[in-house]
Formats: structure tokens, C-alpha cells, sequence
């Protein structure tokens, strides 16, 4: 494991509230052409209305992904391990810009993304809601420091993907519907893509 971020000796950042029911996402259809606007409380009710996401895999130079655990305080899926940072592009953003704001915003850092591919799903939450998203996955490399955001991430850890995969077999419910099939189109798929941020960087 990551000796610089193992320990999670890392600062924590400002714990300002990022994130609102009321904030307006972009509507889409399957062809990813904006359809409109809604809150995302709206997008979020019942079984969802198909809107803009993204998933962002970063990675250690070691080849180890960061993984995190959602706040106790997200109305779907809260305390359930997911990805590096997962959320959506408000209204009038793109998703250069909206992943590099909450890359900023969760994780107080930046890195470059590489877009590997985008896919469309749906998964309810009990009676609390869905997500319906058009998702875009990313991956990178962590490049600095990290200093988390407690409102949005209860915990974090650098994972190696076969200790992922084995937790992923062992303990499926412990992570997000999305973490899940995102993962396992990145190991199936985009194979080259992901060895790329897997192998030790020189």
C-alpha cells in the first residue's frame, strides 16, 4: 500500500457542505443531448430522471485505487464503499469543469483525467430513491497531497485491485451499484486503459 497516503496523515480540508438537494443537474437523453434541468432532489425521486454523471477512478503511483466510504448524511447509498469520486455536472457546467470541482471539493486536490467511456443505468435505493445517469468514467493519478472533505467521505483507502476484486466478491453489498459495474467494464473492457494506472508508475 501507499506509503505517502496510507496512513491517512493527510490534512483535512474545510468541511463546508458541497453538495444540495436543490442544485440543478442536466437532464439528458440516450444520446447525451440535454433535455433540460431539475433538482437534484427531483433526479433522485422515485425511479429517477435520467441526468449527467461521472465516476472518477484515481490511483496512487504504486497502481493501488482510492476507494471511499460515503457520508453517514447521503440520502442514497450512505456509508457503502464507491469510487475515487462520483457525482454531476450542475446546470451550465462541463464535465471538465465539473469533475475538477469536486475532485477539489471532496478530495482538496487535482489530477488529469483520461475519459475511458460513458454508459447508461439505473439502481433504486430502497424507498428513498434512484440514480437513472448517463455516466462518464475517468481515470488518473493522484498528484498531490489529499485533504478530505468529511461532510461528503466518512473514510477512504488505497486498495490493491486484487485485494479490491476480492473484496468485491466477498463483501458485494458493501459497495455502490454503480462502483460495481463501472469496475468490472474497467477490468473487462478497457483492460489497456486500466493497466495504465494499475502497474507501479517509473
Amino acid at each position: 500500500m501507499s506509503t505517502l497516503f496510507d496512513d491517512h496523515s493527510t490534512e483535512t480540508a474545510n468541511a463546508t457542505v458541497v453538495s444540495s438537494e436543490r442544485e440543478e443537474l442536466i437532464l439528458v437523453d440516450a444520446d447525451d443531448e440535454v433535455v433540460g434541468y431539475r433538482s437534484k432532489g427531483d433526479c433522485h425521486d422515485g425511479e429517477g430522471i435520467l441526468h449527467r454523471a461521472f465516476s472518477v477512478f484515481l490511483f496512487d503511483n504504486q497502481g493501488h485505487v482510492l476507494i471511499q466510504q460515503r457520508s453517514a448524511d447521503k440520502r442514497l447509498w450512505p456509508l457503502y464503499w464507491s469510487n475515487s469520486v462520483c457525482s454531476h455536472p450542475r446546470r451550465g457546467e462541463s464535465l471538465d469543469y465539473a469533475t475538477g470541482r469536486r475532485m477539489k471539493e471532496e478530495l482538496g486536490c487535482r489530477s488529469a483525467l483520461e475519459p475511458v467511456y460513458k454508459f447508461q443505468y439505473q439502481a433504486r435505493y430502497s424507498e428513498l430513491g434512484s440514480e437513472n445517469e448517463l455516466c462518464s468514467v475517468y481515470l488518473g493519478r493522484v498528484e498531490s497531497e489529499l485533504a478530505i472533505n468529511p461532510t461528503e467521505i466518512a473514510d477512504w483507502r488505497f486498495v490493491s485491485p486484487d485485494d479490491l476484486e476480492r473484496e468485491l466478491a466477498e463483501t458485494p453489498d458493501q459497495f455502490t451499484p454503480w462502483f460495481k459495474m463501472e469496475w468490472g467494464q474497467l477490468q473487462s473492457r478497457y483492460t489497456s486503459q486500466l493497466e495504465a494506472y494499475t502497474c507501479p508508475a517509473l
